[in-house]
């Protein structure tokens, strides 16, 4: 039964979870601490393609939160999961250097370059995107390739408001060639399972802290675990009301949900 007292895996979003920018949110260091103190374990979960683990520890550690990578669990983890048996010949990826890089990391056969024996079109958050990127991807759709992106986010909150995100530049790409890629990451929930796969811990002992309804909380449902709504980052209330996805709990920030749990 679901009850986010008993928790011990906190699997957590980040932008617009535990920071918007460069700027941690109130609380988070406390929650974490606790987590720890609980003999609990946390994981960084994120649908954001645009920086490789390796980005996120420096980005964390300037705020502040020192990890390594067995803390993080992120779209491109999956994607790279769900890539490798394919045996792709050649993958075009849409995406920013820090993306590209973890994926030849994985040995996965990457390219940036426009050629003839592509037949992977992947896309992920790109905030190096192109005009030439999209021509190129467009190319690519029309030619029948098959076509795969990290993460369904329409937008990614930052200090000013939002900015797209890959589900927002797939529907554009949807307009102009009438395909649609299989996403991965939230809100499927195989990166939940996978994270209490990792670690060891069962459905009743997790819980899944989101800004968002659609991907995070959707997540967290389609996975059977305790479901955590913020409202620090892209979601609002009145989204809530409006959506048919319901989390098992509505919380401020990260600081309310310390409160309650302590």
């Amino acid at each position: 039964m679901k009850n986010l007292k008993n928790a011990r895996l906190f699997l957590l979003d980040m932008d617009g979870t535990i920071y918007l920018d460069n700027d941690l949110f109130d609380g988070v260091t406390d929650f974490l601490s606790h987590v720890k103190a609980i003999g609990g374990k946390y994981l960084f979960l994120t649908n954001n393609s645009s920086k490789s683990v390796d980005k996120y520890i420096e980005k964390l550690k300037s705020l502040g939160i020192l990890s390594s990578a067995d803390d993080f669990l992120t779209s491109t983890d999956a994607t790279i999961v769900y890539l490798k048996p394919k045996n792709y010949k050649k993958i075009y990826a849409l995406g920013t250097t820090s993306f590209k890089e973890q994926l030849k990391n994985a040995s996965l056969p990457i390219t940036d370059v426009l050629e003839d024996d592509i037949d992977c079109l992947l896309m992920g958050f790109d905030t190096e995107l192109t005009f030439k990127k999209l021509e190129d991807a467009c190319i690519l759709l029309n030619r029948g390739v098959d076509y795969v992106a990290t993460n369904p986010d329409w937008v990614c909150p930052t200090w000013y408001g939002s900015v797209p995100d890959c589900g927002s530049v797939s529907e554009m790409l949807y307009n102009a060639t009438k395909r649609r890629p299989k996403f991965i990451g939230k809100p499927h929930p195989e990166m939940a399972l996978l994270a209490m796969e990792k670690t060891g811990f069962k459905k009743e002992e997790t819980a899944l802290i989101g800004d968002r309804l659609y991907t995070d909380i959707a997540c967290g449902v389609n996975a059977g675990v305790n479901s955590v709504f913020v409202l620090s980052g892209e979601g609002t209330l009145k989204d809530l009301n409006k959506s048919e996805v319901k989390p098992d709990y509505v919380f401020k920030d990260i600081k309310e949900i310390l409160e309650f749990i302590k």
